[in-house]
């Protein structure tokens, strides 16, 4: 108990609810700006963030990290508490990898085609899909 008392809280939200919410000493996370690192009294922060990784070090396992797929969205951090908002993510160990592999063939199947036609918005969805999909696979190398 005397640990969560020196630890901060981090929340991952989602439209579809809370995927995320323990005491942590630490976590990482790709910003638009770059990597930041965020631990207890950390100054507060706004940063929109890419498809990323983000990265945990709990409390209660300071030997684990816990990863988690975040689709873009923002972090903010004030007071101790990381909130993550993001249009979808996902914990490592509820990532298919045979689905987000999958994903990842039709992404690069519409990028060739789009490229043939010269259609730059399929093409712009298909590179976003194509991000999606390799870093839920790179995530969930990390369960």
């Amino acid at each position: 108990m005397a640990d969560q008392e020196k630890a901060m809280t981090v929340n991952i939200v989602t439209p579809d609810g809370v995927v995320y919410n323990h005491h942590a000493n630490l976590i990482i996370a790709s910003a638009i700006d770059g990597d930041i690192g965020i631990m207890r009294n950390h100054e507060p922060i706004i940063a929109p963030l890419k498809i990323c990784e983000v990265r945990v070090r709990r409390v209660d396992s300071p030997n684990h990290e816990d990863a988690i797929a975040v689709n873009g969205g923002f972090l903010e951090f004030s007071n101790d508490l990381v909130s993550i908002v993001a249009n979808s993510a996902e914990r490592a160990i509820d990532i298919d990898l045979v689905r987000a592999k999958y994903q990842k063939e039709q992404a690069e199947s519409t990028i060739q085609t789009a490229r043939e036609k010269n259609d730059v918005d399929d093409l712009d969805r298909a590179q976003v899909s194509l991000r999606k999909a390799i870093n839920r696979i790179n995530v969930s190398e990390h369960k």
